[in-house]
């Protein structure tokens, strides 16, 4: 089994004993993240818009990391402090997926790392 650890200073270093992304074969599996500007490791602006921005824009650098983009997401995990935000986070979240979007699950969560308010992860498909 090939498995390569991903890593990119693009997005923002693990606040834990984890790898942003781990490659095995075509398929990589990220890490959860959360609105981490990766520049200064501090959460960005509360506010669930700019956190879904900043989470999305977190989770493309690990892709293009790993040579992909948001096109060889197959799969994301959402994870909101609160569902109420749930339309606000999708309207965001629709403007990077575009039409054909990954298979989703979205759930609402007690905390979230560093205080954020949501927090995605995914699993992509990047042919070798």
């Amino acid at each position: 089994m090939d498995r390569a650890v991903i890593h990119t200073d693009h997005a923002p270093a693990a606040v834990g004993p984890y790898s942003q992304a781990i490659r095995v074969g075509p398929f990589l599996y990220t890490a959860g993240q959360i609105g981490l500007d990766p520049a200064t490791g501090k959460l960005v602006e509360d506010d669930i818009e700019v956190q879904t921005k900043r989470v999305l824009e977190n989770l493309l650098a690990v892709l293009q990391a790993a040579g992909g983009d948001l096109s060889n997401v197959v799969k994301t995990t959402v994870f909101l402090l609160d569902m109420v935000e749930f339309k606000a986070m999708n309207g965001v979240y629709a403007g990077f997926f575009g039409d054909e979007p990954p298979a989703r699950s979205a759930v609402q969560v007690s905390a979230l790392p560093l205080g954020g308010r949501v927090e995605i992860e995914a699993v992509a498909y990047i042919p070798e």
